[in-house]
């Protein structure tokens, strides 16, 4: 009888995921926020810490909406409010359907760094030659990629579905929503170690993209001069870039002072979709600041050969690509030159742009740094690694920001502040003029706010 009753739940289930879905077809338009709706659409109430989406049931229903799906019967007093048991669930279920009927190129990316700037690069990329959607902003959790999958249109001809996690097993079942047929992982570094609990946490959550292709036959872009990447795929074929010899989109004659620079030879593919084009090496002037950033670039263009996107088309794409939201940008203002790349932090982005920017040419260079968060246990060290990296560079004009910090810097000579507030109290005492300026730090501690004070 339990079976029974059990079996009776499970059709239950599927036939209200199917009627929804129906549902869906006719109103192929999702949001989850009143403020900013889409008249016919249908809204979900989702939850979170400081508010309870089921209260704005109604008002998406007044304001436009076709139908509203909470999880709390007292909300549920309209005819076009359906009640499920999850509405997060729900949401990501209605997902997983509607990505069985999709049959078009979805490529999952993930890692460590940069793969916000490689998604992007790759849309302009791949936008040359096809309908494309991709995942916008940094929405690439387990809200944003059920958004991301359920805003996929007839017309879409390829996906880029950003994945990012912060604990272990999130990238597998991002994977088992967006069912990527395609994927990179941009590199493999120290991020959300308090989440992961150590190195070996990052690397085995950051492969689960790996281990979704290889299940499932889909094909891998990787860098072949990582060895984290070429160690977790093994000895299966992909579909490499890098400065090795042998790799299929190799960088060459690279340079980054400010903006990088650097010339792709384009070789033969293992496919027969290898674009038909005489150019065979293409000389990229790129705004994007620092030479980190190569392999973000080589990513896309690597990518976009592979779907046959003519050389020159990729190199027009990626040279109009310009960076924003703080993210390795270049700003002048009236007193300073700004090395912006303030939108996230952790210890090898920190150490990778402080290396970068003692190679930029300057003769006054200042460090305005803030914490690098959730690092758990591993905080201390990690920011003691990044003061002793400092003073082995000989950096004086430092200015460091956040609890961690002053904990690290004590005694190393470096000004610090407990809070970004504080340091820009300080520094409208204490103008800096004539200077190339790094600003870096995690987005909570919100370092980009002294910018007005340069």
């Amino acid at each position: 009888m339990r079976f029974f009753y059990f079996y009776q739940a499970i059709k239950y289930f599927i036939m209200i995921i199917s009627d929804l879905y129906k549902l869906y077809l006719q109103y192929p338009s999702i949001t989850t926020d009143t403020r900013n709706l889409t008249v016919n659409s249908i809204f979900f109430a989702l939850k979170g810490a400081n508010f309870n989406g089921n209260e704005f049931a109604q008002t998406a229903l007044n304001k436009g909406c076709a139908f509203a799906v909470v999880d709390e019967k007292k909300f549920a007093a309209d005819k076009n409010i359906i009640l499920v048991d999850n509405v997060l669930a729900t949401l990501q279920d209605l997902a997983r359907i509607h990505r069985t009927h999709l049959s078009i190129p979805v490529i999952g990316i993930t890692g460590t760094n940069g793969k916000t700037t490689t998604k992007e690069l790759l849309g302009a990329v791949l936008a040359k030659k096809y309908n494309i959607h991709y995942t916008k902003g940094n929405l690439n959790n387990h809200i944003g990629v059920p958004l991301t999958i359920l805003s996929i249109t007839n017309k879409t001809e390829i996906a880029i579905i950003e994945m990012g996690a912060n604990h272990p097993g999130e990238i597998k079942f991002l994977c088992e929503i967006a069912q990527p047929n395609f994927g990179l992982i941009t590199n493999i570094g120290k991020a959300h170690l308090e989440g992961f609990g150590s190195m070996e946490g990052v690397i085995k959550t950051k492969s689960e993209l790996y281990d979704h292709l290889k299940l499932n036959n889909g094909k891998i872009f990787a860098n072949s001069d990582n060895i984290i990447l070429t160690r977790l795929i093994g000895n299966r074929d992909y579909i490499t870039y890098g400065r090795s010899a042998g790799a299929q989109c190799k960088a060459e004659n690279i340079s980054s002072n400010p903006f990088l620079e650097v010339t792709v030879s384009l070789n033969e593919m293992p496919t027969q979709t290898v674009a038909i084009t005489t150019d065979k090496n293409i000389r990229i002037k790129s705004n994007l600041i620092g030479e980190y950033n190569c392999e973000n670039l080589l990513a896309a263009v690597c990518a976009g050969y592979y779907f046959n996107v003519d050389a020159q088309k990729i190199k027009e794409a990626v040279e109009k690509y310009a960076p924003d939201n703080n993210r390795s940008q270049l700003l002048k203002t009236k007193h300073n030159t700004i090395f912006m790349d303030a939108y996230n932090a952790n210890p090898t982005s920190m150490a990778a742009s402080i290396e970068n920017f003692l190679t930029m040419d300057a003769t006054e260079k200042t460090f305005i740094l803030g914490d690098m968060l959730e690092l758990g246990e591993f905080s201390d060290e990690e920011h003691i690694g990044i003061i002793n990296l400092l003073k082995k560079k000989n950096c004086s004009s430092v200015y460091l920001i956040g609890k961690s910090f002053v904990k690290a810097a004590e005694n190393s000579g470096f000004k610090t502040f407990d809070q970004i507030d504080q340091f820009c109290e300080w520094i409208r005492e204490h103008p800096i003029k004539s200077s190339s300026i790094l600003i870096k730090g995690s987005r909570g501690i919100r370092v980009e706010k002294a910018l007005a004070f340069l």
